[in-house]
């Protein structure tokens, strides 16, 4: 018997958050992979998202970069529509873009309460159901949604806006799989622990606070981008073909 490879050539996939990161480390590997990629950001000033474009060129794939803030749904709009004009067809989507705002949850006021929910929660809401509409008529997708193991534990008391939302994330992504596995959609969801991106700078910077944490990893190091972007490629690709309505941890055994 044959096992399916992580093989992604000639699908389409939208990767939000894409400029840095989890996004940026996802969008790449899925071109390598021999996927086209729509990379999308809120933010386009000072040119990473046309960096990592570039870079996905430059694999010989093809790539569009659209900003988009994906808590307002003409946004999200726009890119599905952008996306099927150019390529026809959307094989993939991931969630990932993200916020949080570093407070104990009796100081996070109503605004910004607002704005982790809007972004984290309603934008993989928005995106699930613009892109999964196709998905349904063409009878085939993978959605692939970025949780946390925030969702399961209390892991920082300044995270409550942060960890509510992925939660719903993983729930999301149970309901949804079981919505749209009739119309043979897989949905997923990854939740990594401690990764090295823009977003923990202030732990990772800190040589202590590092230390800390790797003392409380089973493997005794924080995650790159590329481990988080390795499990999205298998969830994207047929090898996991049996797999749907999962939230993979991928945390180097935090919760262990």
């Amino acid at each position: 018997m044959s096992v399916p490879g992580s093989s992604l050539q000639g699908k389409v996939a939208i990767v939000t958050g894409s400029r840095r990161g989890i996004g940026e480390g996802t969008a790449l590997i899925f071109a390598e992979a021999g996927a086209d990629v729509v990379v999308s950001d809120a933010v386009v000033e000072g040119g990473e998202l046309e960096a990592v474009a570039d870079k996905i060129k430059k694999l010989g794939r093809r790539c569009l970069a659209l900003q988009a803030d994906v808590s307002l749904k003409a946004d999200v709009d726009n890119v599905v529509r952008k996306t099927l004009d150019e390529f026809g067809a959307i094989d993939i989507l991931v969630n990932n873009a993200g916020t949080g705002v570093g407070k104990p949850l009796m100081e996070v006021n109503e605004e910004e309460w607002d704005r982790v929910i809007d972004v984290n929660l309603k934008g993989c809401y928005l995106f699930c159901q613009a892109v999964g509409r196709g998905m349904i008529d063409r009878k085939r997708g993978n959605i692939i949604n970025i949780a946390s193991v925030e969702g399961f534990k209390a892991v920082r008391p300044v995270a409550n806006p942060y960890a509510s939302s992925k939660a719903g994330i993983m729930l999301l992504t149970r309901g949804l799989a079981w919505e749209l596995g009739p119309h043979n959609i897989r949905v997923n969801a990854i939740a990594p622990g401690g990764v090295r991106t823009e977003m923990l700078r202030p732990l990772w910077s800190n040589p202590e606070a590092l230390k800390l944490f790797e003392t409380r990893t089973a493997l005794g190091r924080m995650a790159e981008p590329a481990d988080i972007a390795s499990v999205a490629l298998f969830l994207a690709s047929d090898a996991s073909s049996y797999i749907t309505g999962q939230t993979i941890i991928v945390d180097g055994g935090f919760l262990a």
